[in-house]
């Protein structure tokens, strides 16, 4: 299926059901918002490789499920309905093609949303997709985490940090940690090698800070495959010598 491609009354019910399965209730504009995000995914992704997954089931269940089975995860953490809260300070880290910072936005519109990430074509996209989806309370920065979280604007900013297929965790920790605020949570989506990762990254969360919550195993409809959720609280402040620049966090993990 093309960008250009009609799709029939039923389309996005690949997503509602998988949604639902996960206690997430999407109305019909909802589903509209996620419909026009596969399209203007689709067509870009023409012109600019964005994803390689572009199938429209499966980027229904690969992107948009696999991103919403955070939000559940995060609610249950902060006490709150499905929605969040008003006004709650999102910042999506590595974010590529907007997961899963985009599908959360559109199941909980009312959480003040920024988009990061370092590539100039995806940036680009970001902002033309929010312009598209019309999201209020939603901007795109373009940087380096490893930077940005060493600005005051940025440091300690955020109530919720996310990242999803960004980095091994020893290394995602120090781009996330600085930005989260105290008392706030990462929010780190990872795949069958979770466990072991957690293990290697210990020392380096409570180093930067961060005390682990959860390390939680993700049933996420139509998607096969082990998923994990890693919830860390931000406890103490994190040491004023990181993040370290150069790309050091990357290529000298802390241990």
């Amino acid at each position: 299926m093309t960008a250009s491609t009609p799709l029939s009354p039923d389309a996005m019910s690949l997503l509602v059901t998988g949604a639902q399965e996960m206690g997430i209730s999407l109305s019909p504009a909802q589903q509209a918002d996620f419909e026009r995000y596969y399209h203007e995914l689709a067509e870009w992704n023409q012109k600019f490789n964005l994803t390689s997954i572009t199938d429209y089931e499966d980027v229904q269940a690969k992107h948009f499920l696999d991103s919403l089975a955070g939000l559940p995860i995060l609610a249950e953490e902060l006490n709150l309905p499905l929605t969040l809260k008003p006004g709650l300070r999102l910042v999506d880290v590595g974010t590529g093609a907007g997961f899963p910072g985009v599908p959360l936005k559109l199941a909980a519109p009312d959480i003040q949303l920024a988009l990061m990430d370092g590539t100039g074509k995806k940036v680009r996209f970001l902002e033309q997709l929010t312009q598209a989806l019309a999201l209020a309370d939603t901007s795109v920065i373009q940087g380096r985490a490893e930077e940005l979280g060493r600005k005051e604007e940025y440091r300690a900013a955020f109530d919720v940090v996310t990242a999803r297929a960004v980095a091994s965790l020893n290394t995602l920790v120090e781009y996330l940690l600085p930005l989260v605020r105290l008392n706030g949570l990462a929010l780190i989506y990872k795949g069958p090698s979770a466990p072991q990762e957690f293990v290697d990254a210990r020392s380096a969360i409570q180093m930067l800070g961060g005390d682990t919550v959860r390390l939680a195993p993700l049933d996420v409809p139509f998607v096969e495959g082990r998923r994990f959720i890693l919830l860390i609280r931000k406890v103490r402040a994190t040491p004023g010598d990181y993040p370290r620049g150069q790309g050091l966090p990357r290529r000298r993990p802390l241990a």
